[in-house]
């Protein structure tokens, strides 16, 4: 059965094409600039890459390329052959546990959560119907960011503010990249042996969070109501004391929109850096002597490093520690530097096996009393298995 994996944005499209049950990836790529001049589209597949430039008006015409382009390619002979396609959805809120059909009933319940994440919902809204139309005969579900963390207790989600803000407003923890920490727990239980073990899951990219899990399931994960929050990310602060909000708009006259674009596009690494967002930026500025880089370094590990000894303590101890996302497959420096701030724990790194990028492998020493391991991430298999479970 082939199954498509989507993830739509507003003016993007990222897709990518499975054989299942046997996990093949038949082809991958992107559409950007929809519905903007100069849009464009890159393929990947039988190693190779291709790019071209086309008009694309909306997201229909972005799959009805697709459909072309898997026809001239011979992957398919006709869009009935692809019986599933995956919809990433940012937020679920409390309503969904796990993926579900793409019915009217639920749609209207993602519309619904678009205040929660008014840059994700719309637009997954918006390539969910443009697929319906192009693939009428497909299966289509909702793969929520969301579901994965809603194992939480209530103790965990719940945030010290007046409870009317919950009961009335929705107002709680519900994190985000769910199904990345899916994945790297389900593969860390395979490598351990072990349907019960304790993890530490640190999904650190531009965006990153840290999730514990039992036995398959979050305990609790650093990301809140919004991705703004835990960890220093590339331009997001992550958790910081509430009253420099009111402080700072009244001392400068900012608005709660503007507030808003500086939390979250203007902090982070590229706030205390003002060099870039990008990790691998701050660490050449690190090797230039630039103090402000080596700064930023040291709050950003700092963080990871706290959450890590947070969860630590949460779980009752700790099976291993799984890094992934784009720093924590491929930042050999700032692994090294978690796992050195980490040895009060027992952990103990090995510098031969760090050095390591995009690659699953064991990083610790044999001796080291937590195992560490870079395990790459797949959120698009986790997308098209939950979709092929329901379409078939």
């Amino acid at each position: 059965m082939k199954v498509l994996s989507v993830n739509a944005g507003s003016s993007s499209l990222k897709f990518t094409l499975f054989e299942m049950p046997e996990e093949k990836e038949l082809i991958s790529g992107v559409f950007e600039r929809i519905g903007i001049e100069n849009s464009f589209y890159t393929i990947k597949f039988n190693g190779e890459k291709i790019k071209k430039e086309t008009e694309l008006k909306d997201h229909k015409a972005a799959f009805e390329l697709l459909v072309k382009e898997l026809i001239n390619n011979k992957i398919v002979e006709s869009l009935d052959e692809i019986a599933g396609i995956g919809h990433r959805i940012v937020q679920g809120g409390s309503y969904f546990d796990k993926t579900v059909l793409a019915t009217e009933d639920n749609i209207s319940i993602v519309e619904k959560l678009s205040s929660l994440a008014p840059l994700h919902n719309p637009a997954a809204v918006v390539g969910l119907r443009a697929a319906q139309s192009v693939f009428p005969n497909a299966t289509q579900t909702l793969v929520f960011d969301t579901a994965f963390h809603q194992t939480m207790e209530e103790e965990v989600y719940l945030y010290p503010v007046p409870y009317e803000w919950y009961t009335k407003y929705a107002v709680r923890r519900y994190g985000a990249h769910g199904t990345s920490h899916k994945y790297v727990s389900m593969r860390a239980n395979e490598i351990l042996d072990n349907d019960e073990a304790r993890l530490i899951t640190c999904h650190i990219g531009n965006g990153a969070s840290i999730s514990a899990v039992k036995g398959g399931k979050c305990v609790e994960t650093s990301m809140g109501l919004t991705p703004n929050a835990g960890l220093m990310m590339g331009t997001r602060c992550g958790d910081i004391d509430a009253t420099i909000l009111p402080y700072i708009m009244e001392e400068t006259g900012m608005s709660a929109k503007e507030m808003d674009t500086a939390l979250n596009k203007q902090s982070g690494l590229l706030g205390i850096s003002g060099v870039s967002s990008d990790s691998r930026d701050i660490e050449d500025g690190i090797k230039n002597g630039d103090e402000r880089c080596i700064l930023a370094q040291k709050m950003y590990v700092k963080r990871i490093v706290d959450f890590i000894a947070k969860y630590y303590v949460e779980l009752g101890g700790c099976d291993a520690i799984i890094f992934t996302a784009g720093v924590g497959e491929n930042s050999i420096s700032t692994r090294m530097e978690v796992m050195e701030k980490l040895a009060c724990l027992g952990v103990k790194p090995d510098e031969e096996r760090n050095n390591v990028r995009g690659k699953e492998a064991l990083i610790s020493a044999d001796n080291s009393k937590i195992p560490v391991y870079v395990i790459p991430t797949n959120e698009e298999l986790m997308i098209a298995t939950d979709t092929y479970n329901l379409a078939k």
